[in-house]
């Protein structure tokens, strides 16, 4: 029976909800999100859940990790259809801050990123990105104090970053990462694939297809340098404006010249009409 989770918008309601769990000794694990909920993000709960007696969900469109020329103002923001989701999903506990919540007046700390936040990929394009990131996701482990905090992988610099955050700055919280989870033709579920038009969600699946066909050709010996130039074109001539096509180390994010300097993953970002998309596979 679907129940509603306790929703806290102040700091005292939030240390309030989280000192009952854990005078309980209850595990929590938390799901950071900024809402526009799909089924990608309910998998998060759901692996959340798996591991912990109580499951958190953070929903808070975080303005410190969009430029001013993104999407920040026009982001989807669907609140009751998300409460709804997570009532669904017997979620114990919803954080939805404010701004001024999250930065009061005079805020002037900020945590800078290295290591797998300083690869050339998404930091090549978004320079502000990874710090915004970091940033907010540091306070959010202080004010959830998780023992477990849940990230899907498509966002996967993100998710090494944070990983290298926790552990870098000892805030004990183990970071995991679920698998990606896909439309049924491949593509990988994202709040900003609303924004394609029929036509471009027709042509999208081809990100994924295309990582597919390359990690296989890598797998079958096809040289790294060939075989990643032939995925971008096909990625360009399907009307892709290509950011980047690469094989990385999947634990540092640094290049690699072959699958022994492995393991190994692609990464994707490319925008058809005006939506960016991310995508990555192991190999």
């Amino acid at each position: 029976m679907p129940r509603d989770p306790i929703v806290a918008r102040s700091l005292p309601a939030l240390r309030e909800a989280l000192n009952v769990f854990r005078a309980a000794n209850d595990s929590v694990a938390l799901v950071p999100t900024m809402g526009a909920l799909h089924e990608g993000h309910l998998g998060l709960v759901r692996e959340a859940r798996r591991r912990c007696k109580r499951v958190a969900v953070s929903v808070f469109v975080n303005p410190t990790q969009f430029a001013p020329h993104e999407d920040f103002d026009s982001y989807p923001r669907t609140w009751d259809t998300d409460l709804a989701k997570l009532a669904t999903e017997n979620v114990d506990l919803v954080w939805n801050p404010g701004v001024k919540t999250m930065y009061p007046d005079g805020f002037a700390s900020r945590i800078v990123t290295e290591g797998p936040a300083t690869v050339d990929l998404e930091d090549r394009f978004r320079p502000h990105f990874f710090g915004g990131v970091a940033t907010v996701v540091g306070k959010l482990f202080i004010q959830c104090r998780p023992d477990v905090a849940v990230f899907g992988e498509k966002d996967y610099q993100q998710l090494r970053v944070v990983t290298q955050m926790a552990r870098d700055l000892d805030l004990g919280v183990e970071v995991a990462g679920l698998a990606t989870v896909r439309e049924s033709d491949g593509l990988a579920m994202s709040s900003r694939n609303v924004y394609l038009s029929p036509q471009e969600r027709a042509i999208a699946p081809l990100l994924h297809r295309t990582m597919q066909e390359t990690a296989e050709a890598l797998r079958a010996g096809g040289d790294m340098a060939t075989t990643l130039a032939a995925g971008a074109g096909r990625i360009s001539a399907a009307g892709f404006a290509l950011d980047y096509f690469e094989a990385r180390h999947a634990e540092t994010l640094q290049p690699i010249a072959s699958l022994k300097d492995g393991p190994v993953r692609l990464l994707v970002a490319a925008k058809i009409g005006t939506t960016r998309l991310i995508d990555n596979i192991g190999v």
